[in-house]
């Protein structure tokens, strides 16, 4: 039997609904408003580092194995670029995204963003974004996931929205909720955490 793991945002925030039209989302990673470039993370972005967490799934909880599991094989036609964009994902990605600030000499890589699936539910089988990383011979390798909810939905004031029983992060500079899943290409920080130092950024031009 499938899970469907879901927020529902009107039963669990419910006198909240009067700010969702306060917040107003600014793009994220993958859309076509992101700014070009490799680069570091915004000032704003609250870091996990070290990571969140032990790398392996084993070590938490059934609900978030049997989430793992689910989500690996909702994504597993996705190691395939051509695949996601089938289904709705972002092709052309300008932007890496690099750790500056932990010296783990890692990343979290291409964020390919499906904005059909960005809305006020989290749905364990839809991950709003797809993180890949793009090897030497310009193909890009899938290595994980990452959930968004907008502050639209949740204001960034309410307590956290809670995905696979952890709270999400806030990203404060584009305005949502978050957590990064590392469901094909493991982290030594941890299961959710920011950034992942097997993953890396194509060398800028000239460098």
């Amino acid at each position: 039997m499938r899970i469907r793991r879901e927020i529902a945002i009107a039963a669990v925030i419910g006198a909240a609904a009067c700010a969702r039209t306060a917040a107003t989302s600014a793009p994220p990673p993958g859309s076509a408003g992101a700014a070009p470039a490799t680069g570091s993370m915004p000032a704003g972005h609250l870091m996990q580092m070290p990571g969140a967490g032990a790398p392996s799934a084993q070590a938490y909880s059934r609900e978030v194995q049997a989430g793992v599991e689910q989500v690996r094989a909702a994504t597993a036609a996705f190691r395939n670029l051509d695949s996601a964009v089938a289904r709705g994902y972002a092709r052309d990605v300008p932007q890496c995204y690099a750790d500056s600030l932990f010296g783990s000499g890692g990343a979290m890589g291409f964020h390919h963003l499906n904005r059909s699936y960005v809305d006020g539910t989290l749905e364990i089988d839809k991950p709003e974004i797809l993180m890949y990383e793009r090897t030497r011979d310009g193909k890009y390798e899938l290595t994980g996931v990452e959930y968004i909810l907008p502050f639209r939905f949740w204001p960034k004031d309410s307590v956290p929205p809670k995905f696979l029983g952890r709270d999400l992060m806030r990203e404060n500079d584009r305005n949502y909720w978050y957590t990064h899943v590392w469901i094909w290409k493991p982290s030594a920080t941890g299961l959710f955490a920011d950034w992942n130092p097997a993953v890396k950024c194509p060398p800028r031009a000239g460098s």
